[in-house]
């Protein structure tokens, strides 16, 4: 009779916080558009920084001589109304909407997370008041209240970066909101506070590392809508103040000239559409990763 070896079983993979980060990250790559998506947002930034040294022109220099001229030449994307190159604007104009989409966005992230957690913990007669208040936000129409409160602060790119701030904030409430309520009763919840945490301490620890994964996508695709809104305003004469380049205010100077220069529109208004679509593509390759990793 011959014994028989049996191989140790291999042991089991411990969880932890570096095998969740690599599944997200595989299953954030595993999508070619996300990836591209990541891409372009990050050749954007990385040009935004350099725009003094990648721009070929000073963008507020004019030449009326060269007023209107047809992409070519010197001006790979000619130039506008008053001679400037609308290449150098357009690089100008990247920094000027990822400055305004990260206030928004931040601003909405700073009113609406904590406000949200607070509602879904504490609950009772502070959370009616809140969900109150966030529902009036997002009943009255965005762009009108924007320009309401434009109108109130003066224009100018910070004070319509409030606006748009304030306008988001409800989304974000309601994500930590609804976050927080499915995870206040779990039984490690119940433990932390039957072990003597404070409110904070359980907060912090337990509540804010389940509410943040989903704040992640609403912050993705809430950065798209800033620039949106940001080239919208612009447009309206209540973003930046001029000779500043806003790929907003470039789309203004295109539809004043669109009879005589119509190529002035497609650049800036190819950029709002890029960056927009690639934040949102990044958003949901952020989401589909997170439902992947806790489905694994």
């Amino acid at each position: 009779m011959t014994a028989t070896t049996v191989a140790p079983a291999p042991p089991a993979e411990q969880p932890g916080g570096g095998a969740v980060e690599t599944s997200l990250l595989r299953g954030i790559l595993r999508r070619t558009s996300t990836v591209v998506a990541a891409g372009f947002l990050l050749l954007l930034i990385v040009v935004a920084i350099l725009a003094p040294v990648v721009a070929p022109h000073d963008p507020n220099a004019q030449d009326v001589l060269s007023r209107l001229r047809p992409p070519g030449g010197d001006h790979p994307l000619g130039t506008d109304d008053y001679g400037r190159d609308v290449l150098s604007r357009i690089i100008f104009g990247a920094r000027v909407s990822l400055v305004a989409a990260v206030q928004a966005a931040g601003l909405a992230l700073v009113i609406g997370l904590p406000l949200g957690i607070i509602a879904g913990y504490v609950r009772g007669w502070l959370e009616v008041v809140l969900v109150r208040v966030m529902d009036a936000l997002m009943s009255t129409p965005s762009l009108v209240l924007a320009i309401t409160i434009v109108a109130v602060l003066g224009p100018g790119i910070t004070n319509a970066m409030i606006a748009i701030g304030l306008i988001m904030s409800p989304r974000f409430f309601r994500v930590a909101r609804a976050s927080t309520m499915n995870v206040r009763h779990e039984t490690y919840i119940e433990a932390s506070v039957a072990l003597g945490c404070t409110g904070t301490r359980t907060v912090v620890r337990h509540i804010l590392p389940n509410v943040l994964p989903p704040i992640v996508l609403v912050t993705s695709v809430s950065l798209g809508a800033a620039v949106a809104a940001e080239s919208s305003l612009s447009f309206l004469g209540l973003g930046v103040k001029p000779p500043a380049a806003s790929w907003g205010s470039m789309l203004t100077t295109a539809a004043a000239n669109m009879d005589t220069a119509p190529f002035m529109a497609w650049p800036p208004g190819i950029m709002i559409f890029l960056t927009v679509l690639s934040f949102t593509y990044l958003g949901d390759g952020v989401r589909r990763g997170l439902t992947r990793t806790r489905a694994e």
